[in-house]
């Protein structure tokens, strides 16, 4: 069955897996109806490169890029321009890389996508990881705690230009009310209820309580992935999203 548009666009399954790329793109061409969107990140883009975002693409599926650019402003930019040449629809890069970084990242985003005359993909900033907590954040040496982390960081990438962050759900209230309604919120750490082996989540929320917060988008791969039935598994999420939504 496939759900309705609104909530399964709203699902972003991290397609990290796989020993060869048939084995990756099958997910693709299983969840493609179930899902909107899907997350390659560092470990299938330094498996497969390039040719995995090409697959998907030529299989009907949208792509979020997740390979957190980190780096001085120019490497930055001309990584960002590299990625929008690849077609997707959304990529990250991290926002403790300062503002200067992120802005050279956003206005090549917009030149690239000009010149090449597509829609621009959705440029994120990742805050704080969702395998980091307080204790944490204090070891690194921040002297404030991870909810206020960040909010300084977010207000950062709101003023660089970048559409939205990717956050915890548990931060998704204090973000929206300092960046506003139509700054975009992608939540990981997302599991429905059921326990993960070796989970390194340590924020984590349930679909419906993330959407009812107020987040846009929910990143989940190891529930879908390790289900019996990850169809089956994809569709309960987005029920969940639905009811969230109400």
């Amino acid at each position: 069955m496939q759900m309705p548009n609104r909530c399964r666009d709203k699902l972003i399954f991290a397609l990290d897996l796989g020993e060869d790329l048939d084995e990756a793109v099958r997910w693709t061409d299983l969840l493609r109806d179930h899902v909107g969107m899907f997350k390659v990140g560092k470990e299938a883009f330094t498996r497969f490169g390039p040719r995995i975002v090409s697959d998907i693409l030529e299989r009907g599926g949208k792509v979020f890029l997740d390979l957190k650019f980190h780096d001085i402003p120019n490497t930055v930019a001309m990584a960002s321009q590299a990625a929008v040449k690849l077609g997707i629809s959304m990529f990250n890069l991290h926002a403790l890389g300062g503002r200067e970084m992120m802005g050279r990242a956003v206005d090549s985003v917009n030149k690239t996508a000009s010149i090449l005359r597509i829609t621009p993909p959705v440029l994120l900033a990742v805050t704080v990881l969702t395998s980091l907590n307080d204790s944490d954040i204090k070891e690194i040496g921040f002297g404030c705690t991870t909810g206020e982390l960040v909010l300084k960081l977010a207000i950062s990438a709101r003023d660089a230009g970048v559409s939205g962050v990717v956050a915890s759900a548990q931060d998704v209230l204090p973000i929206r009310k300092a960046c506003g309604e139509d700054f975009i919120i992608v939540t990981p750490g997302i599991r429905p209820g059921n326990k993960v082996a070796s989970d390194d989540q340590k924020r984590v929320l349930t679909p419906r309580d993330a959407i009812a917060m107020g987040a846009d988008y929910l990143v989940v791969g190891r529930p879908i992935r390790l289900a019996d039935d990850p169809v089956a598994t994809a569709n309960s999420i987005t029920e969940d999203i639905s009811k969230g939504l109400r």
